[in-house]
């Protein structure tokens, strides 16, 4: 997925109650850019990090830029911290036929309602009767190549666990998948020590039938794009 417009660089003052960032643009002007990435975002939002911000691309809205990417680390590694990409890189994944376990020939609909808990599916993939349930997860905490889920405690994220247990359960298909928005991760898998009823849930899912995807992004201020899929790590 290219971006429609140019990212601008800066540096990053603070990042303030989560959906707020403070930047210092190459230019010297400062700016409070929005960011939609509700977790901790530990290791991402260091004051002092380089950053690359987009335009906002609907006329009329408060905060005139979106926070895309921070540059994480002493190797100043590009993260994608966007969390409504994610959906976005899967989506053209399937299309392009580059995800062999999902396939590309079916209709895709974003945000479809479904379960006993009033969720919302990422992507449903259907053709005919067939169904493919699947959740995207955006995942930006590294630790020594270990990639991990969620950096925050979720109950949102167990939720939504038990919801495609529950359509492996009717008889269809249910994917989660974990898109990994930075090149030095080698493994993903679930964050017991920061949320270990997740790290529970998910494994009770697994062993219930929900299939586990992680794949990892090339990110730069050009574009980011699904390249080549991640050990998941259960135990």
């Amino acid at each position: 997925m290219r971006f429609a417009d140019p990212l601008v660089r800066g540096t990053l003052i603070l990042r303030e109650k989560r959906f707020l960032a403070h930047v210092r643009l190459d230019s010297g002007e400062t700016v409070v850019a929005h960011t939609n990435n509700s977790g901790r975002m530990t290791g991402c939002s260091d004051p002092g990090s380089a950053v690359w911000l987009s335009p906002a691309d609907k006329p009329g809205r408060k905060l005139k830029w979106t926070w895309e990417i921070v540059h994480v680390g002493p190797d100043a590694i590009p993260a994608g911290i966007n969390t409504i990409l994610p959906n976005k890189l899967v989506a053209e994944a399937i299309k392009e036929g580059r995800i062999p376990e999902l396939p590309a020939n079916w209709a895709i609909r974003p945000e479809a309602r479904y379960g006993d808990e009033g969720s919302r599916v990422d992507l449903l993939l259907s053709q005919g009767e067939q169904r493919i349930w699947v959740e995207v997860k955006n995942v930006t905490l590294v630790r020594s190549g270990a990639a991990a889920f969620p950096d925050a405690p979720s109950v949102r994220a167990r939720k939504h666990l038990r919801e495609l247990s529950r359509q492996v359960a009717a008889g269809d298909r249910a994917v989660l998948v974990y898109v990994v928005q930075r090149g030095d991760a080698e493994s993903v898998g679930p964050a017991d020590d920061i949320d270990p009823d997740y790290g529970v849930a998910l494994r009770q899912a697994a062993a219930e039938g929900v299939e586990i995807l992680a794949w990892q992004a090339s990110v730069s201020p050009e574009e980011i794009r699904l390249e080549h899929s991640l050990t998941v790590r259960l135990t």
